[in-house]
C-alpha cells in the first residue's frame, strides 16, 4: 500500500515539474518571439530615421542652392544700383 502511494506521489511531483518545464519552454519562445518582434521594429524604425534624414538633407541642400541664388541676384542688382547713384546727374 506504502509503494502505491509514494508512487502516486512520484508521478504526482513528476507531472508537476513536467508542466513547469513546458511553461518556461513556452516563455522562453515567447521571450523569443518578442526580442524578433522587437529588432524588426527597431530596423524599421532606423531604416526610416535614415530615409527621413536623407530627405532632410536634400531639402535642406535645395534650399541653401535658393538662398544662395537669391543672395547672387540680389548681390548683383544693389551693385548695379549703387553704380547708377554714382552716374547720376540732376
Amino acid at each position: 500500500m506504502l509503494k502505491i502511494v509514494n508512487t502516486k506521489i512520484l508521478l504526482a511531483i513528476l507531472a508537476a515539474l513536467s508542466a513547469l518545464g513546458g511553461a518556461v519552454a513556452y516563455q522562453r519562445h515567447e521571450t523569443e518571439k518578442a526580442a524578433i518582434s522587437a529588432a524588426k521594429a527597431a530596423a524599421i524604425l532606423v531604416e526610416q530615421q535614415q530615409k527621413d534624414a536623407e530627405e532632410q538633407r536634400r531639402r535642406d541642400e535645395a534650399f541653401r542652392q535658393q538662398v544662395n541664388q537669391d543672395k547672387k541676384r540680389h548681390n548683383s542688382a544693389a551693385a548695379k544700383e549703387g553704380k547708377t547713384w554714382q552716374n547720376y546727374v540732376p
